[in-house]
């Protein structure tokens, strides 16, 4: 396409895009309030340890789909959201993971370690409630913290 030559109505996300609707694997039960990743194929499948996944945000609601993939489909949100810290002392996050990427353990876990895992998105606070985890947004690393 050539570039502009006059003005454009350039539509625009509600509300940013904070929610998703995304397609969820078939034979798939995603929970509220777990981490959502996409799968290589671009479905929906609760947040794991596993390579090759995307995190997407946290799931609104529960979802089974016990058909084809895609046959139903899952609201997202994308924003920051308190997850639990693994129990492996070697890999906890700590304040030195601030600001630096976070790995999915499981659907309501995160890591340090990256090895065999995915991005969950990056840590924003770290207390005894949880790590605050910002996810489903591109984000620009500034550090990065190794184990």
């Amino acid at each position: 396409m050539a570039a502009l030559t006059m003005a454009r109505d350039t539509a625009e996300i509600a509300q940013g895009a904070k929610y998703l609707s995304l397609p969820v694997k078939g034979s798939t039960t995603i929970y509220q309030g777990s981490m959502v990743a996409l799968d290589s194929s671009g479905y929906a499948i609760p947040g794991k340890k596993a390579t090759g996944l995307t995190a997407a945000g946290r799931a609104e609601e529960t979802v089974t789909n016990s058909g084809d993939d895609g046959a139903v489909s899952i609201r997202v949100a994308r924003g920051v959201f308190v997850f639990n810290n693994t129990a492996t002392a070697a890999n906890k996050i700590g304040v030195k993971h601030l600001l630096g990427l976070c790995y999915m353990e499981d659907d309501q876990t995160v890591t340090s370690l990256a090895t065999g895992a995915s991005a969950a998105g990056l840590v924003v606070r770290v207390d005894d409630s949880g790590i605050a985890v910002e996810m489903g947004h591109i984000a620009t690393v500034t550090k990065v913290v190794s184990n």
